[in-house]
């Protein structure tokens, strides 16, 4: 009999890692979580402590050769070096989004996993929650006939997050980047991969103070160098067209507005930050006399709570069965590609191709 578990290491102790360890001891049979590092010795020790595993640095963790997977929660600018050392100590790779931050250097791990053989995968993996597993039953079972458009909108208070996580005034911490990737993602697992996109981004403020009166840096001026907004046409490859837009100089309560249109009814999504929810339906009816009525769509699938860790889990599946992993390398690069695309569409000033394509993931089997 093959390998049951695999033996999984972590690296990035910060407040995402505590859900990861959590789920991945605690819910997912598939993993055995051995260790954890981060760049600060003692945050690894602490963590360690906490769930009763290995802590040790990152150097050490990768020359572990017991380690068959590693799992990185660091911020979005050390991906790179990180991901391309575990891939080159032999090592299965998932990690927190996005990839990297910019394409060229994605397309060189997605390469070098090619050539080594090894899996890649990359958070969000929220699209595999009970919510959006459902709706993706839904649409194909031919449920809102054709789709014929989509609506996305979201909002954040990026002076209070940016004020309170430093991480996102980092490159590859903007509103696109960080939180965007969650329904870029969602909507390509849903749907299709983008062909090109028109969008407007911009910066209200490079400049922000710190508003969060708990923290030692309150009034204080800081950088915000990355988009706070961005507003998009996107048309996919199968020719739907749809808006996309997100705006972090608003309120700190997230509205997510996800709306995907077809022939035979309308669907409306929960947040793609959030694993479970309910969808709502609304079918096609040619009576005018009464009122649209919404359906509430019952969740088919598990993974209603916070489940971060479930794509590690898919993918140790995925390798101990020998298939494609769904949170996979390709749609993380073709996702990125598209908001790099974005940025450059800003620039030009009209709609740019994107380069990239990707399969959709398959769907999970429902309860």
């Amino acid at each position: 009999m093959g390998k049951e578990r695999l033996r999984t290491g972590v690296i990035g102790c910060g407040a995402i890692s505590d859900i990861y360890l959590k789920n991945m001891i605690n819910e997912f049979d598939n993993l055995e979580v051995a260790a954890c590092a981060a760049r600060h010795l003692e945050n690894a020790l602490k963590k360690a402590e906490q769930y009763n595993i290995r802590g040790c640095t990152v150097e050490e963790l990768l020359a572990d050769e017991s380690i068959d997977m590693v799992v990185i929660l660091t911020p979005a600018p050390t991906h790179y070096e990180l991901i391309k050392r575990a891939l080159e100590s032999g090592k299965h790779v998932y990690t927190e989004k996005t990839m990297t931050i910019t394409p060229e250097t994605a397309g060189e791990l997605v390469k070098l996993a090619d050539e080594k053989g090894l899996y890649l995968g990359s958070a969000p993996d929220t699209f595999l929650g009970a919510s959006w597993q459902t709706a993706r039953k839904l649409i194909d079972e031919g449920k809102l006939g054709e789709i014929t458009s989509f609506q996305i909108s979201a909002n954040r208070d990026l002076d209070f997050l940016a004020s309170l996580f430093g991480f996102l005034r980092m490159p590859g911490g903007g509103i696109c980047y960080d939180y965007g990737v969650y329904y870029l993602t969602t909507l390509t697992a849903l749907l299709e991969p983008v062909k090109r996109v028109c969008a407007t981004v911009r910066n209200r403020k490079p400049v922000r103070r710190n508003v969060v009166e708990q923290s030692p840096e309150y009034g204080k001026e800081f950088s915000y160098p990355n988009e706070s907004q961005v507003c998009a046409v996107m048309e996919l490859e199968n020719g739907v067209v749809g808006n996309f837009a997100l705006n972090g100089d608003s309120v700190l309560q997230d509205q997510a507005m996800f709306t995907v249109y077809g022939t035979k009814g309308i669907l409306k999504l929960t947040d793609p930050n959030q694993f479970g929810g309910k969808n709502v339906y609304m079918p096609n009816s040619y009576d005018f006399a009464s009122p649209a009525v919404w359906e509430e769509v019952d969740n088919t699938f598990a993974y209603e709570e916070n489940s971060r860790g479930i794509g590690p889990s898919e993918m140790a599946d995925a390798i101990l069965s020998g298939r494609k992993n769904r949170a996979n390398k390709e749609m993380a690069y073709h996702v990125l590609d598209v908001i790099d695309t974005m940025m450059k569409s800003s620039e030009s000033g009209r709609f740019e191709e994107v380069a990239s394509t990707c399969g959709r993931p398959e769907a999970l089997e429902s309860n």
